[in-house]
């Protein structure tokens, strides 16, 4: 779209048939929000409330799934924006904030499992070491730099290429990511190589060390008791469950990027609603069963709700 005002728009032009479906889209949508800032909340809050609570692996806990409300937050608002407009567009500065946003955040996740994973080996590694290594003053640290380190990385590609050439005004996608990069006139080889460090540095690298650790508690786990077996097994579990769940997400987006042209707008669109409404509706719903000492607490707080 041709700039006006001297702010550039660019038309979101994934969506199928959103004239005819705009309210169907709408109330899923609505409903996964809600769902999400619902469930994320009440863990985060039981957390934040009982003092039991208070441990190194909660405290990650609480800030992945924080971290999923800021990522829900910056996509679901202008989704039902879109939903309720005749022309599904986004300024371009806005734009580039969202891409920001959507890999700050989505690296930050790894990297909180990642420290999740290292907090999970000195627990049960190293049990008699765990309280001078995993200080308040460690957990908070490691919890910042979770959010720093994607933040500034990822703020450098943003800002390198924000005074780039459009060429194109339309992004096939309902939200703005990495298919941004088709609106340029050229593509920067030296942004493409900033990429790729980028992704070994968030992505690839602390999902290598979480296998690395997993596998090391593994092996000790199985030289060890009963005890420390089902100990290892409760809480390392829901860890592996969501990062499965999340890397095999992060194949869906790199999918949809490289194979856009192949890809049917349809298939495209249903990977894309994954992304999105999978990972941070799951995360509590993992945390919540899976760990024993959320689930009391959820199963005290649903029954005083009855009775009261």
């Amino acid at each position: 779209m041709e700039p006006k005002f001297n702010i550039t728009y660019i038309i979101l032009g994934g969506y199928v048939e959103l004239q005819r479906y705009r309210y169907m889209y709408l109330l899923i949508m609505l409903t996964a929000y809600l769902l999400i800032i619902c469930f994320n909340t009440s863990i985060v809050c039981l957390i934040i409330v009982h003092k039991n609570l208070h441990e190194p692996m909660y405290a990650f806990i609480a800030a992945l799934l924080f971290n999923s409300i800021l990522f829900s937050t910056n996509i679901y608002p202008k989704l039902f924006i879109d939903f309720l407009s005749e022309r599904q567009i986004i300024s371009y500065q806005a734009c580039l904030f969202q891409i920001f946003a959507f890999y700050s955040l989505s690296s930050s996740e790894f990297l909180l499992l990642a420290a999740m994973a290292y907090d999970r080996y000195v627990s049960i590694c190293k049990p008699l070491q765990y309280p001078s290594i995993m200080t308040k003053t460690a957990v908070s640290a490691l919890v910042v730099l979770a959010w720093l380190i994607p933040a500034c990385q990822v703020s450098v590609s943003v800002i390198l290429g924000s005074n780039r050439k459009l060429c194109n005004y339309t992004l096939n996608g309902i939200f703005c990511n990495n298919a941004g990069h088709n609106l340029y006139c050229v593509n920067s080889v030296t942004l493409s190589v900033y990429g790729v460090v980028v992704l070994l540095n968030v992505c690839i690298f602390p999902m290598l060390f979480i296998i690395f650790t997993y596998t090391r508690i593994m092996v000790i786990v199985y030289q060890s008791c009963g005890e420390v077996r089902s100990k290892a097994a409760h809480t390392c579990l829901p860890h592996l469950l969501v990062l499965l769940n999340y890397s095999v997400l992060l194949t869906y987006d790199v999918v949809i990027i490289k194979l856009e042209s192949d890809v049917p707008k349809t298939a495209r669109l249903l990977m894309t609603l994954q992304i999105i409404i999978y990972n941070p509706l799951c995360n509590p719903l993992i945390y919540g069963l899976k760990m024993e000492a959320i689930s009391k607490h959820l199963k005290r707080l649903f029954c005083q709700t009855k009775w009261n």
